[in-house]
């Protein structure tokens, strides 16, 4: 299913790096919200047919971390995916930084919303309402991940489901949280501004969502 490891570690990168340059971008440059929900949903669709051959594509270390909670990846090869996504997080939004020049723009970081205004409404989210809502679109995509491509039930319209599914779930959750769903697309800008406020719940939150989903496949969805 995977190419060697050293080739699958370059392939995740590559792709973690162009998902937060490109996905984080979209962000700083204040994008609208459905061009910020496609630029990371493309990323996905793109690497997850130039590369999904070689290590599938995670890019995200909650995806890995539910792929390994499904029984589909060792822990070695795991720990090593998660290591350069997280490298691959930090270079991107490194990159992005020196491109757009400095901390100004936030450089696309997750932040919980502050006083969003819901017709007429103020809503502030809590951490505890975050880390919810992080868990539970990060539930969505890694279900997603295991039933539309792990499976090999759907490889060719595979990347199409999770990279659409990635879009809909920042649709809904990019006001709420920014929907990380991605330990390394939060860690990124937040080394690159040294800002890590609220770090924890867009770690522990697409932790919880990624081990539900690779559980509930394993045990339900998997065919023998």
């Amino acid at each position: 299913m995977y190419s060697r490891l050293s080739t699958s570690l370059v392939a995740e990168l590559i792709g973690t790096f162009a998902l937060i340059f490109i996905g984080a971008g979209s962000v700083a440059l204040s994008a609208p919200l459905v061009g910020v929900a496609f630029a990371h949903g493309f990323v996905v669709l793109g690497f997850a047919y130039a590369y999904g051959h070689i290590s599938g594509t995670h890019i995200n270390p909650a995806v890995t971390l539910g792929v390994w909670a499904a029984g589909k990846i060792d822990a070695v090869r795991a720990l090593a995916y998660m290591a350069v996504q997280l490298a691959g997080g930090i270079l991107g939004a490194l990159a992005l930084r020196w491109v757009l020049g400095g901390t100004a723009t936030g450089l696309g970081a997750t932040r919980l919303a502050q006083h969003l205004d819901l017709h007429g409404t103020s809503l502030t989210v809590t951490p505890a309402v975050g880390l919810f809502v992080e868990a539970v679109l990060t539930f969505f995509l890694v279900n997603a991940v295991m039933n539309a491509g792990i499976s090999g039930k759907a490889t060719i319209p595979g990347g199409l489901a999770i990279g659409l599914t990635l879009t809909f779930c920042i649709l809904m959750g990019g006001p709420l949280t920014g929907a990380g769903l991605n330990p390394a697309r939060t860690l990124g800008p937040a080394v690159a501004t040294a800002n890590f406020d609220d770090l924890w719940v867009y770690v522990a939150g697409p932790a919880l969502g990624a081990l539900a989903a690779g559980i509930l496949y394993k045990g339900v969805f998997a065919e023998e």
